[in-house]
């Protein structure tokens, strides 16, 4: 309950007011800090395998998110552990680069058959997800380990080549 001081002609005193605008202050302060401790907390930062190898042991526990392409001969599952560990190669991360270069489809190809592009092994436990093929683009969420090896809590999996759109014969 808040009581308003007032003088005898029932005008509010500057002391009341006072309290109104530091009580309003706190408030505001209060939920600045709120909105940035809680995205600080739960920021992550988007990075291809390039740069991950040359941020080194300067991103090793952090939230990372990270992009690559699936080098299928690397897939190994183990269905009683639910362990999943395979081998991701670096794929440029511009949009612009990737359009220039044929496409996602293409991009990620001429990744996995380039034995001088920079990989990265990653171990995820969890379901086996269906889209999990050589060439496919995986989006992962996780943390480097000392180890070098990125742990994935979150794997998200695109196959280009089933949201190709079709393209139109040509008659002649």
């Amino acid at each position: 309950m808040y009581i308003m001081e007032t003088s005898l002609d029932g005008q509010t005193t500057s002391g009341g007011r006072m309290k109104f605008v530091v009580g309003g202050v706190l408030i505001i302060v209060a939920v600045i800090y709120l909105i940035v401790s809680a995205t600080s907390a739960t920021a992550e930062y988007f990075y291809t395998i390039d740069e991950i190898s040359a941020k080194g042991a300067t991103v090793v526990g952090q939230s990372i998110r990270l992009s690559g392409a699936v080098d299928g001969k690397t897939i190994s599952y183990d269905a009683e552990s639910l362990t999943l560990k395979f081998t991701v190669v670096h794929v440029p991360g511009d949009l612009d680069e990737v359009e220039k270069n044929g496409g996602l489809a293409a991009v990620l190809h001429a990744a996995v058959i380039d034995p001088t592009r920079t990989r990265l092994e990653v171990v995820y436990v969890g379901v086996k997800p269906d889209l999990l093929r050589d060439e496919a683009q995986a989006i992962m969420t996780g943390k480097l380990g000392e180890d070098g090896v990125f742990y994935a809590d979150e794997l998200l999996l695109k196959c280009p080549t089933r949201y190709e759109e079709a393209k139109p014969e040509v008659e002649g």
